[in-house]
Formats: C-alpha cells, sequence, structure tokens
C-alpha cells in the first residue's frame, strides 16, 4: 500500500533551501536608484584589445582609452561609479554596450577603466557598482 505524504518540516530540506537563497541573494541585483547606494555586486572583466574600433550595442566605436563599460540591462548612457573590492579604488564609467556573457561577470569595463581600477594584472576582480545617473 503506498505511503501518504504528511506536510511536516524536513530540517535537511530547509536548510539547503536556505543556503541556496543566501547564495542567490549574493548575485541578485536590486534596484535601488541614482546614488542611493549599492546597485549590483559581482565580478568585473575589461574587453580585450581586439575589440578595440568595433561597434558597441550603442553604435559607438569601442575605445579602449575611454571610461565606459558593458552592462546587460543598465539603459545606455547610464553613469556607474565601480569600486574595485581588492584595493578599493573606484572609476565612474559610461554604459555603452551590453554584457558581459560570462556567468558571474556584471560589468565589462574599457582597458581605461581597467587601469583606473589596477585589475588589469588579474583580469577579473569583485567589484560593487553604484548608479550616478541615468539618461532621461
Amino acid at each position: 500500500m503506498p505511503r501518504l505524504m504528511t506536510r511536516r518540516s524536513n530540517p535537511s530540506a530547509m536548510v539547503a533551501a536556505l543556503m541556496l537563497a543566501i547564495a542567490l541573494g549574493g548575485c541578485a541585483s536590486t534596484r535601488i536608484g541614482p546614488g542611493a547606494g549599492v546597485y549590483q555586486r559581482g565580478e568585473a572583466g575589461y574587453y580585450a584589445a581586439r575589440f578595440d574600433g568595433r561597434t558597441t550595442a550603442s553604435g559607438e566605436t569601442y575605445n579602449p582609452h575611454a571610461l565606459t563599460a558593458a552592462h546587460r540591462s543598465l539603459p545606455m548612457g547610464s553613469r556607474v561609479r565601480v569600486v574595485n573590492l581588492d584595493n578599493h579604488r573606484h572609476v565612474t564609467v559610461r554604459i555603452n554596450d551590453r554584457g558581459p556573457f560570462v556567468h558571474g561577470r556584471v560589468i565589462d569595463l574599457s582597458a581605461a577603466a581597467a587601469k583606473r581600477l589596477k585589475m588589469r594584472r588579474q583580469g577579473v576582480v569583485p567589484v560593487t557598482l553604484q548608479i550616478l545617473s541615468e539618461p532621461h
């Protein structure tokens, strides 16, 4: 005879669910608004030299000397403060491209922005993003 399932708390399932929620919470982004605090946490990478001169999603030509970046969802033209959590250096960039398309990364920076953050040797660093302004 089949056993009936009852609604009992399963401590190990509850612990697993809690751990999953905590893990996903670290990757989640919460919209706070311009200038209001941390918008997103994650990892930042930067554009390889081979992208120099290519067209970005905004229609601009990628310039490795400009302080620009790619983000998956922020409006084009948004200004974002990026803080390198390894050394606390920061830079303000303008979003002009879409990406990154690598799991775990929240932003791809131009070579100039990566240089300001002193992250070019590491390649990928933990960062926080703060929205400073969005286009109207």
